[in-house]
């Protein structure tokens, strides 16, 4: 069962017949979640996903906080894989979402021009690198993320008369045709395939600046070398954290060394914010830590303020379309332009992105004590409130010499287990899904964060016991015989400045 609010020591006692009522209450709260669940099963696709992991049935829901038809409460690190910026039922989006249906404007008009749109796309441009939002366009597609990136992959694709692009080992860009061949899970080669450079397991076996270098070199010479079987490209896309893969942040010089190559080859550079963005990684826009200007940005999730709304945001030379050359009839989606420009305006004056940074640095610190407690934790990263914890096993050789253990996709998916028992929600993502992800709203505060913090230790020391069991893999223990915590999350200004609940 899920950890609910701590009740009071001392209760007083309740009459004979209201436990009576409040247990047959319980038991049919509990009939329902179970017939909800086993109705989904026997009804919807085999390609479901979450709903295999996480056996909830969410009812109401505020901030951070998730309650289930089952009466359980939940963190939520999930927060719709990171569309919920401002967390759940965010006073701004509601506010935003009811005033247009107050109003009687249309909800839906394709892509004619509306006040909403017009407010929408104003506050989008005032977040944008200046760079790019003075010489810009925007293209309004289909809801979703992937649809986004098909229309920025058809983009450059008619820009240059060119082909071919370039993405990267690792990637996730979304599960339509295009989208799909681009990510690192492709079926089938259709694009030329890079080496995203990473610390922990580094592709060249070294990691840092050197493994980045190594990198940007190797992508030089496939793009330079007249016989490396790849023709000048279109374009190549990138994310500046890839998330599904992992939670692996690119390195700012290693970024700024694919602007230079790009550039140099008049090659557009796609940057996939669909995830990082809107101050996930503790700046607005993820491609701002490095400085760099892409020529595309794939926008989608957190731009909808919980809504539906995805759109590609790109320099205007490269603007040679004809009219219906890429269109979608949910594009018009009056309701998301709303609470997206109302979320964008909520993290841009509150000042989330600094909050995310600082905070996140501190979750990200605070977590390294469960690499030092248990050898099944082989790497804690991250940047902002973007974080990953990967699960090995020590007990495996490395698949290379003096590498890192092998992933443990098994200890991940018991780790989330354990979380779900305690009331919290996190996904697993990376190569073999070995990686316990965090993506909390940017508006949790201090105390929040040290719950998520201390319930996944538990959940972590829980699994080492349980695989291990031997001393070494047991956590150290506080004056009162506790696990260890991992710290309190303190110490800012920016402290319960947004969704206060849960």
């Amino acid at each position: 069962m899920a950890v609910t609010e701590s009740a009071p020591e001392t209760a007083p006692a309740m009459p004979e017949a209201a436990g009576a009522r409040a247990t047959q209450e319980n038991g049919g709260a509990r009939a329902a979640h179970e017939g909800i669940l086993r109705r989904q099963a026997a009804r919807e696709s085999a390609a479901r996903t979450y709903a295999r992991a996480l056996p909830i049935v969410p009812v109401r829901a505020r901030g951070l906080t998730i309650e289930g038809a089952d009466g359980n409460r939940y963190l939520d690190c999930l927060s719709g894989a990171g569309t919920l910026a401002l967390g759940h039922n965010h006073p701004v989006v509601l506010e935003a979402i009811r005033k247009v249906l107050d109003s009687g404007a249309p909800l839906q008009v394709l892509d004619l021009a509306t006040p909403v749109k017009d407010a929408f796309t104003t506050e989008l441009f005032r977040t944008l690198p200046p760079g790019l939002a003075d010489h810009a366009r925007v293209q309004f597609c289909g809801p979703a993320g992937t649809d986004a990136v098909e229309a920025a992959l058809k983009l450059v694709r008619a820009a240059t008369g060119r082909s071919g692009i370039l993405a990267f080992a690792g990637a996730y860009h979304g599960m339509t045709a295009g989208a799909l061949a681009a990510s690192g899970g492709a079926p089938d080669v259709r694009v030329a395939r890079l080496p995203f450079p990473q610390d922990y397991r580094c592709p060249f076996g070294v990691g840092g600046e050197p493994g980045a270098e190594l990198a940007a070199r190797w992508t030089e010479s496939i793009l330079d070398d007249t016989k490396s079987g790849v023709p000048s490209p279109a374009g190549m896309i990138l994310e500046p954290v890839q998330g599904e893969g992992g939670v692996i942040p690119a390195r700012d010089d290693w970024m700024r060394r694919m602007r230079e190559i790009t550039s140099e080859r008049s090659i557009p550079l796609i940057a996939d914010e669909i995830q990082t963005g809107v101050g996930r990684t503790g700046a607005f826009w993820a491609v701002e830590h490095s400085g760099i200007t892409p020529d595309v940005m794939v926008l989608s999730k957190a731009i909808g303020g919980s809504l539906p709304l995805a759109v590609v945001v790109y320099r205007e030379g490269l603007d040679v379309w004809e009219p219906g050359a890429h269109a979608g009839t949910f594009r018009g989606n009056q309701l998301a332009m709303a609470a997206g420009a109302a979320t964008l305006a909520y993290v841009r004056e509150n000042g989330l992105a600094e909050r995310a940074a600082a905070l996140g640095t501190r979750m990200i610190a605070q977590l390294q004590s469960l690499a030092d407690d248990f050898g099944c934790v082989g790497d804690v990263r991250g940047r902002g409130l973007m974080i990953g914890v990967e699960l090995v096993d020590p007990e495996k050789p490395p698949p290379s010499p003096g590498g890192p253990p092998p992933a443990a996709p098994e200890l991940a998916a018991a780790v989330q287990r354990e979380c779900l028992r305690r009331g919290l929600i996190v996904e697993l993502g990376g190569r073999n899904s070995s990686v316990v992800r965090l993506l909390p709203p940017l508006t949790i505060s201090d105390e929040q964060a040290s719950a998520v913090l201390n319930r996944l230790a538990d959940a972590v020391a829980e699994v080492a016991k349980a695989h291990t069991g031997s001393a070494s893999e047991s956590p150290r223990r506080t004056a009162t015989g506790g696990a260890r915590k991992v710290g309190h999350a303190q110490g800012t200004e920016h402290t319960q400045r947004g969704e206060r609940s849960g």
